[in-house]
């Protein structure tokens, strides 16, 4: 196996060499490592120098590079697995070359996190999750992220996988970013009641070809009925712009108020608030100082992620404006007229042409045609 010196963040490591000239790269490799996912450890990086874990688990560590940022860049004492006996001594190697403290293991997952407790447990699995979000749940201590790369089963585009893997029904929407990062952060919110757990979401977005999630757990029944609650569904008209949302463990019959047909619900997903936006504020703090590989577009996501109302959906402003006949002025102006009258609206983090507003939708197409 060829390996090269990379360095991500402020931490350098030996990855395998990739086939530039394979339809996917990283995949050529016999251990996985994709550049394109520094964001997502430069997320994780931060939001564990921000939280100040006691221990990590890398559950899935391939390379090692998730855990090895950790360990290097926060001075956490990490445990990196991987059930690969060549991945685990890849692991070692990158390990002994940063100098860390840091505990190696060549276990399955699933079994070494049922055996241990970890305050940070990361799961970065290659594709679903959905298979040891229930173990990483009881090895949560205080945190567990969650990374999938399955979207287009959580987003609807695969319909049969996304209801076979996380017991809910996507949609493809025009938002549907917004969908599979809500249907991940409901199937996790079910997997932690059964604990008597809740989850309070810290700092979770989606990105390209990815779903991120950074979730504090808290203990007691109190907490897991509170999770429970924000349990619902998005219910969308299938011939107009109409969409609307309500919680509760099963969906109800609801009618389009505008053309009258049948609204299909989306979920059950998590409704509400997917953001702490105090914890937000203190990523936003330490950002400048951190040395991360991709920090502006990171600060464009946290800044974004802070202004989006606590709305379950969004609207694509072109499709909006294309449904309705009308060729709409800047969004911005848009969303300042909405704001001027009272409405909670903003950009959203995941799309540069999706909008989120409480505005009634005959008001929203109002201020379209105003424009």
């Amino acid at each position: 196996m060829e390996l090269e010196l990379i360095e991500e963040g402020s931490t350098s490591l030996w990855v395998p060499r990739h086939d530039s000239t394979a339809v996917f790269p990283p995949g050529s490799a016999p251990i996985f490592y994709n550049p394109r996912m520094a964001l997502n450890r430069d997320a994780t990086v931060l939001v564990a120098a921000c939280t100040d874990p006691r221990t990590y688990l890398d559950a899935m560590g391939a390379s090692g590079i998730r855990g090895c940022r950790v360990g290097h860049e926060t001075g956490t004492h990490v445990t990196i697995n991987d059930r690969d006996p060549d991945a685990a001594s890849l692991i070692r190697k990158n390990a002994d070359h940063l100098g860390l403290d840091a505990t190696v293991t060549c276990r399955d997952a699933n079994a070494l996190m049922s055996e241990e407790p970890f305050d940070f447990v990361d799961l970065d699995p290659f594709g679903t999750p959905a298979p040891f979000i229930d173990a990483g749940i009881r090895s949560s201590i205080r945190m567990i992220g969650i990374t999938a790369t399955d979207t287009a089963p959580l987003c609807g585009a695969h319909l049969k996988a996304g209801i076979r893997r996380y017991m809910a029904r996507p949609m493809n929407t025009d938002y549907h970013a917004e969908v599979g990062l809500r249907i991940l952060l409901g199937y996790a919110a079910r997997m932690t009641a059964r604990y008597d757990r809740g989850i309070l979401p810290q700092f979770c977005f989606a990105h390209e070809h990815f779903v991120r999630l950074h979730l504090r757990l808290a203990r007691g029944t109190q907490a897991a009925d509170q999770t429970v609650a924000r349990l619902g569904y998005i219910y969308q008209c299938p011939s107009c712009p109409y969409r609307t949302e309500g919680t509760g463990l099963f969906p109800e019959q609801q009618e389009c108020p505008h053309c009258g047909k049948p609204l299909s619900p989306i979920g059950p997903l998590w409704t509400g608030a997917i953001q702490d936006t105090d914890f937000l504020s203190t990523l936003a703090e330490r950002l400048p100082a951190s040395g991360l590989a991709e920090p502006d577009e990171l600060e464009k996501i946290l800044t974004c992620c802070r202004n989006e109302p606590a709305i379950s959906y969004s609207y694509d402003y072109h499709k909006l404006a294309k449904a309705y006949r009308v060729s709409p002025g800047p969004i911005a102006l848009v969303l300042e007229s909405l704001q001027k009258e009272g409405f909670s609206a903003s950009r959203v983090h995941y799309s540069g042409y999706c909008i989120k507003t409480d505005a009634p939708l005959e008001i929203l197409r109002e201020r379209l045609t105003a424009q």
